[in-house]
Parts: C-alpha cells; sequence; structure tokens
C-alpha cells in the first residue's frame, strides 16, 4: 500500500527503470498477494520468499537473498518502506555495498524500544541517504538524532495516496454489514502473544458486541494464539470473527464503521483521514500526529479503558480531528520528483 502509489510515480517519469523486490515476509494469501492485484500494479518482479521466521533469521536471511539479487545491478536507488524487517535487511545490503537508499515513511518514533519495529525504524533512518517522513514530528525527531537537514523531506504520507485512489472501487466493494457496527483488528505480538489478556479482551469485546455488532477481521497471527489457547468461539453472536479482510473491503469497511479497535500502525492514520474514531490497544504510536490533530485515542491495553472509549463513542462523545498537512494523495509524486533529481543521480 505504500509501495503501489511510488511505483505509479515512478512509471510515469521518462527514462526510469524500476523493479520491485517482495522479500516474502508476509506470505498469507489476503495479508500479501492480493494488495498487487487490488492495488493494480501486478505481481512483483522479484520474490525472495522469505517467510516467517525468528527476528534474526527472517533478517539475515532477506539480507543473504537481496544482496545476491542488487549487487549485480547497483541501481542508482534502492527505496525501502515502512518498519518491518525487510527494510532494515536491505537498508544493511546497501550501506554495505554503498548503494543509495530512500526510506518511505522516515522519522516515525514511539520511543519504545521494546519494539522490534523501532528499532528496524531508528537504523534504518541512520543509514538512509533521503528520509521522506510523513509529518512534521518526522522531521523533528530525525533533526534530534543528527540526521543533516538537507536529507530530510517532508513529503506527506503514501498511505493517504493509496487510500484516496482506491476509496472510490473501495465503496463499490463494499462487503454486507450491519447497519451500525464496530471493526476490530488485533495483531501486534505484544497483545495477542498475551493469551490472558488476549481472552480478557475477547470477553469485554462480546459484552461491547451486545450494544452494537463487532466485526472482527482475524489476523493469521491472531488465530494462531486462540487456536493454541483452546479459544472454542463462545462469544457473544454479534462478535463476528473473520479471516483476513482484503484491503479494499476493509477500507471500505472503515467509511462506515462507528469506530474501529486496532493496534495497527496504518490504520491509525487511515481512520484519522476518513475522520472515523479509532481506539489504538497500545501504550504508544509512531504516529503521534493521528492522537493530536486526528481521531486516534490511545487506550493502552486496559480493556477498561478500552470499554470506556468505546461506549463513549456510541454515547455521541466521538473524538473529532483534521487531516494532517501533506495528506492530500500526493506525496509519492514529491518522492518522484526528488529521486529523479538531475542533481541526486549519479
Amino acid at each position: 500500500m505504500k509501495l503501489a502509489p511510488v511505483v505509479r510515480a515512478l512509471n510515469a517519469r521518462s527514462g526510469v527503470e524500476q523493479s520491485v523486490v517482495h522479500t516474502g515476509q508476509h506470505y498469507d494469501q489476503n495479508m500479501s498477494e492480493v494488495f498487487f492485484r487490488e492495488l493494480g500494479i501486478g505481481p512483483p518482479d522479484i520474490n525472495l520468499k522469505v517467510g516467517s521466521n525468528s527476528h534474526a533469521t527472517q533478517t539475515a536471511e532477506i539480507m543473504t537473498r537481496f544482496e545476491r539479487i542488487v549487487s549485480p545491478h547497483r541501481p542508482d536507488w534502492v527505496v525501502v518502506y515502512g518498519d518491518v524487517n525487510s527494510t532494515l535487511a536491505a537498508a544493511l545490503v546497501c550501506a554495505k555495498l554503498s548503494i543509495a537508499v530512500a526510506h518511505v515513511e522516515a522519522g516515525l518514533r514511539s520511543f519504545d524500544r521494546s519494539m522490534p519495529e523501532e528499532i528496524n525504524r531508528v537504523l534504518t533512518d541512520q543509514l538512509a541517504d533521503r528520509l521522506f517522513t510523513p509529518s512534521e514530528d518526522g522531521n523533528r525527531n530525525l533533526e534530534r538524532e543528527g540526521i543533516p537537514a538537507e536529507r530530510i523531506h517532508l513529503v506527506g504520507n503514501v498511505m493517504i495516496d493509496t487510500l484516496i485512489q482506491m476509496l472510490p472501487l473501495a465503496k463499490q466493494k463494499l462487503p454486507s454489514h450491519p447497519e451500525r457496527f464496530g471493526l476490530v483488528t488485533l495483531h501486534r505480538p505484544s497483545n495477542v502473544d498475551d493469551l490472558p489478556w488476549l481472552l480478557d479482551t475477547l470477553a469485554a469485546l462480546s459484552e461491547l458486541a451486545k450494544r452494537v455488532p463487532l466485526l472482527f477481521a482475524v489476523h493469521p497471527r491472531t488465530r494462531e494464539r486462540l487456536e493454541a489457547s483452546g479459544f472454542n468461539g463462545g462469544c457473544s453472536p454479534d462478535l463476528h470473527l473473520l479471516d483476513p479482510i482484503p484491503y479494499l473491503e476493509f477500507l471500505g469497511l472503515q467509511t462506515k464503521a462507528s469506530f474501529v479497535i486496532t493496534d495497527s500502525g496504518g490504520i491509525q492514520e487511515e481512520t484519522t483521514f476518513l475522520g472515523i474514531p479509532c481506539l489504538t490497544v497500545r501504550e504508544n504510536t509512531e504516529r503521534p500526529i493521528t492522537v493530536s490533530l486526528g481521531t486516534n485515542i490511545l487506550v493502552g491495553r486496559s480493556v477498561a479503558t478500552l470499554m470506556k472509549a468505546a461506549n463513549d463513542v456510541l454515547s455521541g462523545q466521538e473524538k473529532k480531528g483534521a487531516v494532517p498537512p501533506f495528506w492530500d494523495g500526493h506525496a509519492a509524486e514529491r518522492i518522484a520528483d526528488i529521486l529523479t533529481s538531475p542533481a541526486l543521480l549519479k
């Protein structure tokens, strides 16, 4: 979802050749392949098929396989996205080979080093030659960490580029749903690997579903943890445990939801743009602008706080928000302009 608008923007520039390398870090059909199809960018040129493993093993395997691809080609730029292990692995390989790296979604910080994603973000930003930030707080974080200002570019949010482009189609593909409902997604290991917390949360969601139906798109990791716990599905009939929902359908559901309960970073941004209340089940966020300016509320891991926030929304006390600057659908064009600038090309 972050890559697609940048690929299209670069394709529109004459004389640009690019290849899409998919590491295969995400390999579930509804969590990976369907995105390439729905976003209209076709299958990746190269799939490293790394699959799942421990953080160290996965990162090392990506580095080994990616080096074999990038070393003989020596591109002008390698563009990495977000904060997953693939992001850091590719940046490390390029740094060792003296190949320029551009980091899309740079500068985001939760200031929680217990999150693997935070380690990936900090290290990738130290290695990158160009850092494309989605919001002003990202610029401040990078400058505080000693990144030269000339390497930092506030371009806006590529996730919002994709959202704006896909929103009309998402509304056409909207699946059937209750007239009023809440939308739920939980996948972070710090949440779903804590089985007592996860089961307590499900019990609370079952209670909340008595007031408003809940559609819970269950991530594969979350389902694995539930199955391992012996969970027998004893929930309220209005708490609907669903398989992962393709992006277009999920985006459509977000537009109609009364609120979204999540621990996802991207959904915090999407709900802020859409003006939908978002209850984020985390103690911190690397996207604080969604809290300070948007519709996002951090409810932490307290089930009681989550229930109160959801009931407040249902009682008409939802948080109002605004769309951050540069979240206008043109972030990828700004990135393409910078990457193809004669001053930056070798």
